[in-house]
This record gives structure tokens, C-alpha cells and sequence, in this order.
């Protein structure tokens, strides 16, 4: 005998007409313990702080990375010289050993080149990302 595909609702009024299934209901507020309002409203920013501090701690690591790989570009082009195609084959192979992550495109490869020839020192780098918040 096949089996009869049950949508939530109708699982839910079976749930309800059975004695033994409890359907968990949260207190109104007029049952809260004391001080669980000031509580709650703690924790609440707590997670809103730290969030913000996980998107500013992964934007800093981003740029000073950027900065890496476009002055690895400028050390590359010295090396070898014009015309090499270093910012064509990096964008080739970055994008096939990341294909879930953007950014890898030859234009976005140049913009980060252009910001470490125009950021030469990277402490200078480093202490301005340091400064965002």
C-alpha cells in the first residue's frame, strides 16, 4: 500500500486531535520571569554586535588579501616582464580553483594591482585597514 503524502497542516490538526503530542506555546509576556525582557534584548544585541564585527574583521582580511594578490601582479609583471599575460592566466586559474567565489575576473585583478602600486607601503595599508570600523 502506497504511502499518502501528508502536507504540514493536515499533520498538524492530526497533532492536535492526539493526546499524546504537546505543541509547545511560548509564555505571554505577562508570564515572563523578571528582568527576561532586558535579557533577551541583551542577547539580542550581543549577536547584532558580533555580527557586525564578523562582516569588519572579513572586509579588513579581504582588502589586506587584495592588496597581496595585486602586489604579487606587480612583482610577477617585473619579473617577467610586459606582455606576459600574468593578470590573464592568474584570472584563468583562480576562477577554476575557486569557481564558487567572484572577484577573480582580469578587471578586478587589475583593480587590485592598481591599489598596491598606489598603496606601495603595506604597513601604511595595514594601519588604514585597521581604522575601519
Amino acid at each position: 500500500m502506497a504511502k499518502e503524502k501528508i502536507g504540514s497542516s493536515d499533520r498538524n490538526e492530526r497533532g492536535k486531535q492526539m493526546k499524546e503530542v504537546v505543541f509547545p506555546v511560548g509564555d505571554s509576556k505577562l508570564n515572563l520571569p523578571n528582568g527576561y525582557l532586558s535579557f533577551i534584548k541583551e542577547i539580542k544585541q550581543q549577536i547584532i554586535n558580533t555580527r557586525l564585527q564578523t562582516v569588519i574583521a572579513a572586509n579588513t582580511t579581504m582588502i589586506i588579501l587584495y592588496w597581496q594578490i595585486g602586489n604579487a601582479i606587480l612583482q610577477r609583471q617585473q619579473n617577467e616582464g610586459w606582455g606576459t599575460k600574468v593578470i590573464d592566466h592568474m584570472s584563468y586559474d583562480l576562477k577554476n580553483a575557486f569557481p564558487e567565489m567572484g572577484g577573480f575576473s582580469s578587471r578586478n585583478l587589475k583593480y587590485m594591482r592598481k591599489f598596491a602600486e598606489a598603496w606601495t607601503d603595506f604597513s601604511i595599508v595595514q594601519r588604514t585597514v585597521a581604522l575601519i570600523s
